[in-house]
């Protein structure tokens, strides 16, 4: 008998917002417009505001503790078919630091004061109270997850939970290691027509580019569903003449993993947004 949905029930009950996870550890994606993740797993996909959708759907986003929710038809048939379950530490008013290695716990015990741990297959996780941005490989072997993520329910592990420490929040203001190759260019059709392209004045195209990675740098939440935001207007208007190049993309992701986008959520959003133009 599968015991995932009422442990995830009861962990509701107790106010953790949680999501169910496939056998692979990922977010279920449902809906059709989320079959198999084709979304990227991150909410307000095309337009801001919450995702209307009513799957268990958009990672983190997802979790709930809305008892009416998680009852529904569609999540129990999630429910049913998980094998694991996840949850939303920022929502439940935490911050998980997750040490993926041996040394990183060693590096931890020296580093960080005791809190709850949970033990995971490669590591542990280490718990505090209070919530910040989540920002992944802050150093070798260690991710911080909080708002806008989520982390797997493995037990609610040993010790007592303690604040949140400063030692903790300034590995967050560290800038994560950015992808040294920027992504392939576009390779799509030239407009119809023939005429001569807009785009390929320097200075339009550059003030384009300059203005969507501040775009992304001054965004003070929503930081997934701004960057998908932002590719899809630069595509929108400069991916069907073949101007961008591959330093003009890489600048975009920089700029996004500046703001604690990981590369392989990068280049989901980048895929995401030429899929959703039908590039």
């Amino acid at each position: 008998m599968n015991s995932i949905p009422t442990t995830a029930l009861g962990l509701a009950e107790h106010g953790l917002p949680v999501l169910p996870l496939r056998a692979d550890k990922r977010p279920f994606g449902n809906c059709r417009a989320c079959e198999d993740l084709s979304c990227g797993g991150r909410p307000n996909m095309a337009t801001p505001g919450p995702c209307a959708c009513p799957w268990p759907c958009h990672g983190w986003a997802a979790a709930t503790t809305d008892p009416t929710v998680l009852a529904s038809p569609q999540w129990m048939a999630a429910w049913r078919r998980a094998r694991a379950i996840g949850y939303h530490p920022g929502g439940a008013g935490v911050t998980v630091v997750d040490l993926d290695s041996p040394a990183a716990v060693g590096w931890a015990r020296t580093t960080l004061p005791p809190t709850v741990t949970v033990a995971t297959t490669r590591g542990e996780h280490w718990i505090y109270r209070g919530a910040m941005r989540s920002v992944n490989a802050v150093r070798a072997g260690v991710d911080i997850k909080s708002a806008m993520s989520y982390a797997r329910w493995l037990g609610p592990g040993t010790g007592t939970l303690t604040e949140l420490p400063n030692v903790v929040r300034a590995l967050a203001e560290k800038k994560p290691t950015v992808a040294r190759s920027a992504p392939r260019a576009v390779a799509v059709p030239a407009p119809a027509g023939g005429g001569a392209c807009r785009h390929r004045s320097p200075a339009y195209l550059e003030r384009g580019i300059a203005m969507a990675e501040q775009r992304i740098t001054d965004a003070p939440s929503a930081v997934h569903a701004t960057v998908y935001r932002t590719f899809l207007a630069v595509l929108s208007a400069h991916g069907r003449c073949g101007c961008l190049t591959d330093s003009h993309i890489g600048r975009l992701f920089t700029a996004a993993q500046a703001k604690g986008e990981s590369p392989r959520h990068c280049t989901d959003a980048w895929t995401n947004a030429t899929t959703a133009l039908g590039m």
